[in-house]
């Protein structure tokens, strides 16, 4: 099989947004040595900012593809033909190398360029050693340096990573100075002004590893670049002031990327394969168990857990401090503070007990083997797309603990790839045995590719996993050296399923210690598993980066998301399930622009300017002020006002700004209430119209005071009967067995922004248990119920169950607690009255030590959502946004007109009354509407729920209506309603006296 490349849109774009913004060369320059044969020709605004271009690319988009063919453009356009291209470290170094050097690639860029080819010359580690007793250049260094313009058809170009850019940049400042036994274009001694002295086009790949206050910026400035070109899906940030007056922003060259594919539109469009999440949950108490780096040096480990610290040496066991720190894990310290498994810790960092244990990790790898064979079976099968659809190969990648738990002593097997042959030999022969019986072609072809993968595992030298780690590099073995050209190198090879002489290629699932996290893809990768947290706050975006491109078929022909929709698995532990909101937030941030609320920015105005343009080329930036202003929706500082009047509603400024001019959110991509940060508050205020709720201050003066909730004195008796009734479990669906759960998050993307979807499943292995005092002392808090009577209803429980005591786990004692609860409230619904007690409460609007009402209430209880306000002056608050939970009934009740008996009306914010409940804690209703009936004032008190309400809704409504019965005046209605008509319905009979 061989790779095709293909001409995409979104690369095809960004090259013409580089033309666009290259300045040009530099025809009319005095410069004596423009035509200078060893150097690039001069280019206008050279050695400046406006010069350089910054091009913004999600990972998995193509940025090699588009820099690579960049240098061919630039130079049949303009003659550029010396390039630099420095990048963060050694492994993407080889990645790129390994593209631009490809067969694949060199075919499809003669398609374009004809006979120019590219001299790729790469900068490696001991290339500067003295030969011989000589210092001479390394050879790739001087045949870039002294390449000649001469050679129309060539381009040279440099290929180095920061560290080796570095050492070139220290040689000549060292105490012992490099002393060359030759020199470069007939003078130059030192290696970076040889290149300076070519007038490079330097190009930087990841940027934010190079920023500008670093030294390894400074390394390429000594370099003199005359043009820098910047690629990458994040950018470093830049600082400026301080205290108050503290910026930080993205520090692009112009001020923005002159190309922007941001995350968002990189999943919207379907560029990149989508994302499923899975973790295997724990249970609470094993959760909890957890410990926090309190303090990691070079030669001391101290964790903390509650108020206790632990402290390590060098060399000492994690088990020591826990027995859930499995696999003879040490702490060994030294400059990165690692653990023996190659965790590097840092302050604050969170550690569980039961991550470590082997079993987890055996029950993510069996987790992940699903998760690839279902990728598997579709990508080979292809359903519904043809019968002769070509197959595609389908390739995991697993980032395990330590290169020992994998390659064992001398280089034989760890127990981690024992365990891994052994799940995948099962998991293999279950799948053979499906399809034994194949009629279909393709089918039989896929039982025959299965029966050689388990063939090759049980024989002596397997060829179905392979493993590559930064150690490999020395090794004298040759079936490791092997292994690893195969995956760094050999990329067209794993793709294939054949070798040339029709043998089944059966090599797809890769290990590695975090060595292949960057620099290194392969667009068939579809699942990959965590077997350890990453130990570090790096791009979410980039830990899924390796699996993200779109897959390509046997043929080499790369698939859309139109051809075959492909998702890639990530497989994570438990210490890391916050990754899929984490993920998801960073693809929300990606926002070309942040919206502010709370004044119009110069980059939103630009944006509404740019898209307005499209339609009327003459809009302008004063028009939008013009009529901002004339809508009255801004201050002449820009300030959005509080209040706005338009086409008859009132609603904030900002949503004033929203409605006049969409193209604003229909282009920024931010997520509107979907992904929430549960750490962020809403601090939002809703302000009150008191003159309103004046109206309202006799009733409140009531409502404020007391009631008590009084029991039959049958209760307690109520409540054992209940009990033995419950744990006798007539229907066998209280007391349950649990296995492990694996937890599947789903990312998802619409037009506006990213989401999480998320479901649970039971998974295959041994049973969740947990401690029986601690089980009874749970069961005893949450029922009410003599920790006696439980444990003599448990014994004969266990009794009846084979004394199984399986049972006693997390989910036997929530299906107790729920059982029970919704048993005794069903029998005591009615069995308690409310009794007036001789004090008075503040609630969430009045104060009743003062006697008078709030000034505000946050916004959020009063609803989740927002909409805008209503114009209605007998609405009880007046400040926007109008806040609600559902919008039918709730939104519609609000935004209906009322007639001149209505006096005040409004949304009541939570705890509003405080109604006590029988079954703990407290409820107030939704709305309250203040009805004139003659010389007496009605008060209407509606709950709103659906048509088909739950159990729990019904109750609450049976507690507020027995509330208000109890109260002495006889001006309170209460209601359920379902619907804004049954309101309405219920308003005019009040209003007409047809109700008593």
């Amino acid at each position: 099989m061989k790779i095709k490349l293909e001409t995409l849109q979104h690369q095809t774009d960004a090259l013409a947004a580089i033309d666009k913004a290259f300045p040009g060369i530099d025809t009319t320059t005095n410069d004596p040595n423009a035509n200078y044969i060893y150097a690039n020709p001069l280019i206008r605004y050279r050695y400046n900012d406006k010069a350089n271009i910054d091009i913004k690319m999600e990972t998995g988009t193509g940025k090699t593809y588009v820099y690579t063919r960049m240098m061919y453009e630039m130079h049949q356009k303009y003659g550029l033909f010396k390039f630099v291209i420095a990048v963060p470290s050694p492994s993407i170094k080889e990645g790129t190398r390994s593209f631009i050097e490809s067969d694949y690639a060199k075919q499809h860029f003669r398609e374009f360029y004809e006979d120019t080819r590219v001299q790729l010359n790469v900068i490696n580690a001991g290339d500067f050693k003295a030969q011989s007793g000589r210092h001479n250049f390394p050879s790739q260094l001087s045949e870039f340096v002294e390449a000649t313009r001469q050679n129309a058809n060539q381009i040279e170009v440099l290929l180095v990573n920061r560290g080796m850019l570095h050492s070139m940049y220290m040689m000549p400042h060292k105490k012992n100075p490099y002393i060359f036994d030759q020199t470069l274009l007939g003078g130059e001694t030192e290696p970076l002004h040889a290149i300076a002295a070519t007038r490079p086009v330097v190009i930087i790949d990841e940027p934010q590893k190079f920023e500008r206050n670093k030294s390894y910026y400074k390394d390429i400035e000594t370099m003199k670049p005359q043009l820098i070109v910047r690629f990458g899906a994040t950018f470093p940030e830049i600082t400026t002031g301080r205290g108050k007056n503290k910026v930080t922003k993205i520090d692009y060259y112009r001020g923005e990327p002159q190309f922007n594919l941001d995350a968002v539109d990189s999943f919207n469009q379907g560029l990149v394969k989508g994302i499923d999440i899975d973790y295997p949950d724990m249970p609470e108490e094993q959760a909890s168990n957890l410990y926090k780096v309190k303090q990691a040096k070079a030669k001391e480990l101290i964790l903390s857990k509650g108020n206790k610290e632990y402290t390590l040496g060098v060399g000492e066991n994690l088990a020591n401090i826990d027995p859930g720190f499995q696999g003879n894990i040490t702490y060994v310290g030294g400059r990165d503070c690692e653990l023996s498994n190659g965790l590097v810790l840092a302050k604050d960092m969170k550690l569980i007990p039961g991550t470590f244990a082997q079993n987890y990790q055996k029950e993510i790898i069996s987790q992940a083997l699903d998760c690839h064979f279902k990728a598997e079976e579709e990508n080979f099968l292809r359903p519904n797309s043809g019968d002769n659809a070509p197959k595609i190969k389908t390739l995991s990648l697993f980032f395990i603990d330590s290169i020992s738990s994998f390659r064992g002593e001398n280089h034989g097997k760890g127990w981690l790839a024992q365990d891994f042959e052994k799940i995948l030999t099962e998991k293999l022969k279950k799948l053979i045995g499906h399809y034994e019986m194949a009629i279909d072609d393709r089918e039989k072809e896929y039982h025959s590719f299965l029966q050689a993968t388990l063939k090759s595992l049980q024989s002596e030298h397997q060829d179905v996993y392979a493993g590559y780690f930064s150690e490999d590099r020395g090794s004298s073995d040759t079936d490791i050296q092997a292994e690893v050209e195969d995956i760094l190198s050999n990329k067209e090879k794993l793709l294939s399923f054949r070798d040339k002489d029709g043998n089944w290629l059966t090599r797809r699932f890769l290990f590695s210690k975090w060595t292949l996290r960057e620099g290194w893809d392969n667009p068939n990768v579809f699942t990959i598993a965590k077997l350890r947290t990453s130990g570090s706050e790096i791009s979410k975006i980039q830990e899924v980066g390796r699996g993200l491109r779109l897959p390509v078929d046997e043929t080499g022909h790369r698939l859309n998301q139109d051809e075959w929709q492909s998702r890639l698995s990530f497989l994570i532990g438990y210490d890391e399930r916050d990754f899929a909101q984490k993920l998801v937030g960073e693809i929300n941030d990606d926002s070309p622009i942040k919206l502010n609320q709370e004044e119009l920015t110069d980059e939103m105005i630009k944006l509404i300017v740019q898209e307005k343009k499209k339609t009327d080329p003459q809009f302008t930036e004063d028009q939008l002020l013009d009529d901002l202003d004339d809508h009255n929706v801004i201050t002449r500082s820009n300030k959005f006002k509080g209040e706005v009047k338009l086409d008859g509603q009132t609603m904030s400024g900002y949503d004033a700004l929203c409605q006049l001019y969409p193209e604003l959110e229909q282009q920024t991509k931010v997520a509107k209430g979907k992904v929430r940060d549960k750490n962020s508050k809403d601090n939002t205020v809703v302000k009150l119209r008191k003159q309103n709720w004046q109206q309202l201050k006799n009733l409140w003066v009531q409502l404020a005071q007391r009631q008590m909730i009084k029991f039959d004195p049958s209760v307690n008796q109520v409540a054992e009967t209940v009990a033995r009734d419950v744990f006798k479990d007539n229907d066998n669906k209280i007391f349950v067995l649990q296995r492990p759960q694996m937890v599947h998050q789903e990312v998802v993307t619409d037009d506006d922004s990213a989401s999480v979807r998320e479901t649970q499943a039971d998974y295959n292995t041994e049973y969740l248990t947990m401690n029986y005092g601690k089980f009874l002392k749970i069961l005893a808090k949450q029922t009410d119920l003599p920790v006696n009577l439980l444990n003599n209803l448990m014994v004969k429980a266990i009794k009846r169950l084979r004394n199984n005591t399986n049972y006693i786990n997390e989910k036997t004692l929530g299906n107790l607690i729920r059982t029970f609860n919704n048993q005794f409230n069903e029998r005591i619904k009615t069995s308690y009255s409310y009794e007036p007690l001789d004090f008075s409460a503040s609630t969430s609007i009045y104060n009743a030590k003062k006697h008078e009402f709030v000034d505000s209430v946050p916004a959020s209880v009063l609803g989740v959502y927002q909409s805008n306000s209503v114009s209605d002056e007998k609405y009880l608050y007046d400040r926007p946004p109008l806040r609600y939970d559902s919008a039918d009934p709730e939104l519609k009740i609000l935004q209906r007109s009322y007639g001149p008996k209505i006096s005040v009306f409004g949304k009541l914010p939570k705890k509003a009354i405080k109604i006590p409940r029988f079954d703990n804690g407290t409820t107030t209703p939704d709305f309250i509407f203040k009805i004139d009936h003659g010389n007496k004032s009605i008060y209407l008190m509606i709950e709103t729920k659906a048509e088909n309400m739950r159990f729990d809704d019904a109750v609450i409504g049976k507690i507020q209506e027995k509330y208000f019965k109890s109260l002495k005046d006889s001006g309170f209605y209460y209601r359920m309603a379902t619907s804004e008509q049954e309101v309405h319905d219920l308003i005019n009979k009040l209003e007409n006296g047809e109700l008593n």
